[in-house]
């Protein structure tokens, strides 16, 4: 598992929970104005998430994700499901939220998308779920599979991960750095923008993507 310090570089902090919040309800009351005979959703709950690219002896192997909850969800899963109050997420307690608050996304491909050069590839499952309460903050942590063979020529993975009912806000910020992790045989070039071309919630949001390239180094 990737460690964890270098995302609390960017914490999930009340402040840019309010900020979200704002900006949510600002969208969807101009929406309302212009459109007043539909009915709008807005998020309940927000989600900082951190990628982290995996690779192994054969090439590209899959995503590990890491998500860090709103301090409502936080609250609410913690009451809900930490059943001694210890503040520690125990083995059964998260069988538990595994099964009645995560495994439905497996509908959703768990906002999950990815593109490998090109071509959609879908999400069918993950592994390695586990949950973790920290500074009273809920910390998702599960892995994607997706094995794809490296060569000598370069090869594109593009991974992004958004509701797009947006009844849940996902954040991943522009220009954040990507974190690479296994052989270093593979040569990568990567980086982290928003892709214009799509597009969700009445044409308002775009997601946030993470571009990977890579291909076996020459010997």
């Amino acid at each position: 598992m990737p460690d964890t310090e270098e995302w609390f570089e960017q914490p999930f902090m009340l402040e840019k929970m309010k900020y979200r919040l704002r900006a949510s309800f600002i969208c969807t009351a101009l929406l309302l104005l212009v459109f007043p005979q539909i009915s709008f959703s807005h998020p309940h709950a927000f989600i900082d998430n951190r990628l982290t690219m995996i690779f192994d002896n054969d090439g590209f192997a899959g995503i590990h994700v890491e998500w860090m909850f709103d301090e409502f969800f936080s609250n609410m899963i913690a009451g809900d499901y930490d059943r001694n109050q210890n503040n520690i997420l125990e083995t059964s307690e998260i069988t538990v939220i595994k099964k009645e608050a995560f495994d439905n996304l497996a509908n959703f491909d768990y906002f999950t998308a990815v593109r490998i050069d090109g071509n959609p590839f879908k999400v069918k499952y993950v592994r390695d779920f586990s949950a973790i309460l920290r500074d009273d903050t809920l910390i998702y942590h599960f892995f994607v599979p997706c094995h794809v063979k490296a060569s000598p020529a370069f090869k594109e993975i593009v991974v992004s991960q958004y509701d797009p009912t947006y009844y849940t806000d996902m954040s991943l910020d522009e220009g954040q750095k990507v974190i690479i992790e296994g052989n270093p045989g593979i040569e990568t070039s990567c980086h982290i923008s928003e892709n214009p071309k799509i597009s969700y919630y009445f044409g308002l949001i775009h997601p946030i993507e993470t571009i990977v390239k890579f291909r076996l180094k020459d010997e």
